[in-house]
């Protein structure tokens, strides 16, 4: 098992998110539906890059970039799903799986579900934990995560400048 440490991106990620809620007149609770909407929205883009369920399809996954963007675009809707639940210090614990990637998917799909309804710590937990635990089947690592989130994270605050 591995462990990381979330508080910093759960500082970063309560940034953007005032900067969005000021600008955009919104709060957590008036954009609850449409943020976990976005959560399985941005997991499905990240499925669809990689082409891992196109079984009927002999085209090559979109770039490592493309799908580490994704991958970063789920991270924000997960971070900020947890803000408005009253998480902001958590240390996700996450395995190195080797199981079908899709079969990962389907249960990852599933763990966002259960959160959604119970809407507490540990069904978000439970489902942050598949969400790590999936990077190393799709050949990529933590830390490539964390960058591409710290990339995103950027251009996410500078299309907010840019009134996106």
């Amino acid at each position: 098992m591995e462990t990381l440490d979330l508080s910093e991106f759960y500082k970063e990620q309560k940034l953007l998110d005032e900067d969005i809620f000021i600008r955009h007149d919104v709060t957590y609770e008036t954009t609850k539906t449409r943020r976990l909407l976005a959560l399985i929205v941005e997991i499905g883009e990240l499925i669809n890059a990689t082409r891992c369920h196109k079984f009927w399809s002999v085209k090559d996954p979109e770039s490592k970039e493309r799908i580490l963007d994704e991958y970063a675009d789920g991270l924000h809707f997960f971070l900020s799903n947890g803000l408005s639940i009253g998480v902001g210090d958590l240390t996700v614990t996450y395995e190195k799986s080797e199981a079908d990637i899709n079969e990962q998917f389907y249960a990852l799909y599933h763990a966002i579900l259960v959160f959604f309804d119970k809407m507490d710590e540990p069904s978000y937990k439970a489902a942050l934990s598949k969400f790590f635990s999936m990077v190393y089947p799709l050949g990529y690592n933590v830390d490539e995560l964390i960058e591409a989130y710290h990339k995103k994270m950027k251009v996410n605050h500078e299309r907010q400048e840019a009134h996106y």
